[in-house]
């Protein structure tokens, strides 16, 4: 047994050997630019903790996100608009710890929360800076228009970025609800919106809620920066699940895109290679779920 498939230590025990698709080798824009180019899916996580973090590492997922999600899934909020930055730092630490402690490779994007980054660009960057002194290597935000200079301001300054589009559940009560984002006239500003993120230097954009024909589309349009799916279709650069959702393990309904990836999985961490596999052969996500 080689060393890239020995099983990996922790402090909880001992995890599984990486799945075959993982590279074990640290992620980094370069080596997730070469991803992009050469057409493999870009497989994501959210991840809160050490333990889940080492697991979905070990499982060959290349990205984890840090997301305000943990506002629902961790803290029991009503949404993601009540998450603190001092509480994304936390989590963010506690994920880096947990990858340095089994010599992890995944490339850790930290969410920048509601009230965080509104304000200036300066409060912006100093959010970002908080998050990257945790553990992030890259930072989210999400929206389109008045956040393109916030995203240069921050690309010039050496942070890497991820936008979002779509559904910004950040702004849901501005939205209407958990809506489908992007159809009929739309559809126009959300592509010249991404458009103008991508020349403002972000590296991947979240697409969530949108119809798969425009996410396809602005897949295509996109050069350089890397579109990451989530009820988005199949044509989208890569993909990403709440982890609770894909373990079946929420406390809510699940969305009608998700898979169960615990059905049939012998294991937690089954299910994760399970998911890591399906997106990087594209049975995942099925596209009959994604008919907006």
């Amino acid at each position: 047994m080689s060393t890239t498939d020995a099983p990996l230590s922790s402090p909880y025990g001992t995890l599984p050997p990486a799945s075959p698709v993982a590279t074990r080798k640290p992620l980094s824009l370069p080596r997730l630019a070469e991803l992009h180019a050469r057409g493999e899916k870009i497989t994501m996580l959210t991840a809160y903790d050490a333990t889940f973090a080492a697991m979905a590492d070990a499982a060959g997922v290349e990205c984890l996100l840090v997301g305000d999600s943990l506002g629902m899934v961790c803290q029991g909020l009503p949404s993601t608009v009540g998450v603190s930055l001092d509480t994304l730092c936390y989590h963010t630490e506690s994920v880096a710890r947990g990858l340095r402690r089994v010599q992890g490779t995944a490339w850790i994007i930290g969410d920048l929360p509601f009230g965080s980054y509104q304000s200036s660009r300066e409060q912006a960057l100093e959010s970002a800076v908080a998050l990257l002194q945790a553990g992030a290597h890259m930072v989210k935000l999400e929206g389109g228009g008045w956040t393109t200079e916030t995203v240069r301001f921050m690309v010039e300054r050496g942070i890497p970025v991820c936008s979002h589009l779509g559904l910004t559940p950040q702004t849901v009560h501005a939205l209407g609800g958990y809506r489908v984002q992007g159809r009929g006239d739309s559809a126009a500003l959300l592509k010249e919106q991404a458009l103008a993120l991508e020349a403002a230097g972000a590296s991947m954009l979240v697409l969530e809620m949108v119809p798969a024909a425009l996410a396809g589309e602005l897949t295509r349009a996109l050069t350089r920066c890397a579109t990451i799916g989530i009820g988005a279709g199949p044509d989208t650069a890569g993909q990403v699940l709440v982890m609770h959702d894909m373990l079946g393990i929420n406390l809510g309904k699940n969305p009608k895109f998700v898979r169960n990836f615990m059905d049939g999985a012998g294991s937690v961490q089954a299910a994760l290679q399970a998911y890591v596999r399906a997106v990087k052969d594209g049975s995942f996500p099925d596209p009959a779920l994604h008919a907006w």
